[in-house]
C-alpha cells in the first residue's frame, strides 16, 4: 500500500517523528485524483481563476476574470470543482493557494495550479498543509527555471504528510478554522495601527502648530502668536544640479551630496537603497558649486518629483554638505527659530494641503522658490517654542514605542499562524479528542484503512471511466451472415 512506503517503519515514524495513534503516512497523490482538463466552447460563459485572482493574504480566489470561451487564453484548461485545492506553480515561495467554493464548482483554472481533488479525506484538511511553512519550504526547494522559477505537478503530488483517520481530520480542520480566524482578526487589528499611530503623529503636529498642545502653558507665560510668511523667517535658496559631465561617486571624498531621495522623514537618511544611499561629489566638482551647500540646524523642502513637500531639518553630521536641485533650504534666519518647530510646520497636514495647491496652479508640479517664500507660518516666541518641541518630541517616542511593540506583536502573529499548523499535523490539537474516542481513530477508522478505502475507490472510478469509453458492441456475426442470406 502506499502509505506502507511513506510510513517507512512500524511505529509510523518519518524522519523519526512519532505519529499519534491512527495516523500514518500518505502523498498527496495516495488521497486524491488529478483535475480533468478542457477547452470552454466558444460561446460558453465561466470564471476563469488565474495566478492573478488568488488573494495570497486571505488565501482565498477574489475576482476571477468572466470570460467567454473565444476569449479564453490557451492556458485555460483545467476543470475545478467544489473543494479542490488550487496550488500555484509558479513561484510557489509565494504561496498562491486557494480551496475552491461552491461559487466556482465547475469554472476553469490555469494551467499554471495544480489542481488537488480531495477523495474521501476532508479538503480543509489538505488545505491546511498548503499552507504550512513545510510544505512551501518543501515545493519552493523543487522549482525549475531561473527568470520564473515554477514546481511541476509531479512535486506536489509527490509531497509527503501525516495523514489522520477521517474523523480527526474534520475535528483538526474545524479547530483551525477557530483559530486561524482569531489570528488573523488579531492581525488585521495589529496591522491597523501604523495607519493610527500616523494620524496621531499628524494630530500631535497640528496641535504644536496651532497653539493648542501649548495653551495652559502660555496662559502663564502671556505669549502671542503672530501670523507671518517663510520669507519673515529666513532666507529661502535653492540647491545645485551638478556641472555638465560631472558625477558622483561612491568613494568618501569627504564632499556629501544630498539627494532628494535621502530627504525623507523629517531629517536626511542613508540606506543602502540606491535612491537614498549616501554618495560624494569630487573635490574638483565642490569647487564649482560650494555655494549650495547646507548648515546643521537648516530646513529643506522637496520641490520637485513625487514626493513635492517633504520637509525636515539637516542634521549636524551633514554641515557643509551639497544640496540637491531638487530641493531648497531655508537658512539665514531673520528671527529666533527652533528649526524643529518649523520642520512641525512644514510637515503638518494643513502646509502640506497648501503646497498642494500651489503646485496644481503652478507650472510643471514644481514649487517654486517664490511661493516657498511665500507660505504662511504661525509664529511664537522661542521659550514656547522650545516647550513645543519637548513636548512633540515626547509623545513621538510614545509613537514609536507603541508602534515598536505593534511590530513585534504582529511579528509574533505572523509565526503563531505556522505554529498552529505545525501542533496540528503532530496531532497535537486534539490529544484530548483522540483520548476520549479511541473508536473513531483504530481498526476500520484508522488512516492506513482509510488509505485502502481510497485505493479501492480509485480502481472502482477507473473502471467506470473505462466502461464509459467502450465502444458499442460489433454485431456478431451471426446476425451478419442472416442479412447476407436475405
Amino acid at each position: 500500500m502506499a502509505a506502507n512506503s511513506h510510513s517507512g517503519t512500524p511505529d509510523r515514524r518519518e524522519g523519526g517523528n512519532p505519529l499519534p495513534e491512527g495516523w500514518c503516512f500518505s502523498q498527496i497523490s495516495d488521497v486524491s485524483l488529478k483535475a480533468s482538463q478542457r477547452k470552454p466552447d466558444d460561446e460558453e460563459s465561466f470564471a476563469y481563476v488565474d495566478i492573478g485572482s488568488i488573494n495570497r493574504d486571505l488565501k482565498v480566489i477574489e475576482s476571477p476574470q468572466k470570460l467567454l470561451g473565444k476569449e479564453a487564453p490557451s492556458r485555460a484548461r483545467k476543470v475545478i470543482k467544489q473543494g479542490d485545492v488550487l496550488v500555484s506553480l509558479t513561484r510557489p515561495n509565494l504561496n498562491a493557494v486557494a480551496l475552491v467554493s461552491g461559487e466556482f464548482d465547475e469554472q476553469i483554472a490555469s494551467t499554471g495550479f495544480e489542481v488537488i481533488h480531495p477523495l474521501l479525506v476532508d479538503s480543509r484538511y489538505i488545505f491546511a498543509l498548503t499552507k504550512s511553512k513545510e510544505f512551501v519550504d518543501s515545493i519552493s526547494g523543487a522549482v525549475q527555471g531561473a527568470l520564473y522559477p515554477a514546481a511541476k505537478s509531479s512535486d506536489v503530488q509527490a509531497y509527503c504528510f501525516p495523514l489522520p483517520p477521517l474523523a480527526e481530520q474534520k475535528v483538526i480542520a474545524e479547530k483551525l478554522d477557530t483559530l486561524l480566524a482569531q489570528v488573523d482578526t488579531t492581525k488585521a487589528r495589529l496591522e491597523r495601527i501604523p495607519d493610527i499611530i500616523k494620524r496621531f503623529r499628524q494630530s500631535v503636529l497640528a496641535a504644536a502648530v496651532s497653539g493648542k498642545l501649548t495653551e495652559e502653558w502660555r496662559k502663564n507665560e502671556g505669549t502671542v502668536w503672530q501670523s507671518l510668511v517663510i520669507d519673515d523667517i529666513g532666507e529661502v535658496k535653492g540647491g545645485k544640479r551638478l556641472p555638465k559631465g560631472d558625477e558622483l561617486v561612491e568613494e568618501n571624498t569627504g564632499f556629501p551630496y544630498i539627494r532628494a531621495g535621502q530627504l525623507k522623514q523629517g531629517t536626511v537618511i542613508n540606506t543602502s537603497d540606491a535612491r537614498s544611499k549616501q554618495l560624494f561629489i569630487t573635490a574638483e566638482t565642490q569647487a564649482k558649486i560650494s555655494r549650495y551647500t547646507v548648515n546643521p540646524g537648516d530646513l529643506y523642502i522637496t520641490i520637485v518629483g513625487a514626493s513635492i513637500g517633504d520637509a525636515g531639518v539637516i542634521p549636524q553630521h551633514y554641515s557643509g554638505a551639497n544640496l540637491t536641485e531638487n530641493a531648497a533650504k531655508i537658512t539665514e534666519f531673520k528671527k529666533p527659530i527652533k528649526s524643529q518647530f518649523l520642520s512641525y510646520w512644514l510637515r503638518s497636514q494643513e502646509l502640506q494641503d497648501l503646497i498642494q495647491l500651489e503646485i496644481k496652479s503652478g507650472a510643471q508640479g514644481k514649487l517654486a522658490l517664490k511661493r516657498i517664500k511665500e507660505l504662511p507660518v504661525p509664529y511664537t516666541d522661542i521659550d514656547e517654542q522650545t516647550e513645543i518641541v519637548r513636548r512633540v518630541e515626547e509623545l513621538f517616542a510614545f509613537a514609536d514605542r507603541i508602534e515598536q511593540k505593534a511590530a513585534a506583536a504582529l511579528e509574533q502573529v505572523n509565526n503563531l499562524t505556522q505554529s498552529i499548523l505545525a501542533k496540528a499535523f503532530r496531532g497535537e490539537l486534539t490529544a484530548g479528542w483522540r483520548a476520549a474516542n479511541p473508536e473513531l481513530i483504530s481498526g476500520d477508522n484508522s488512516a492506513e484503512a482509510l488509505l485502502a478505502k481510497i485505493q479501492a475507490e480509485r480502481e472502482k472510478l477507473a473502471l467506470e471511466k473505462k466502461a464509459a469509453k467502450k465502444p458499442r458492441k460489433k454485431k456478431t456475426d451471426a446476425v451478419t451472415a442472416t442479412k447476407q442470406t436475405r
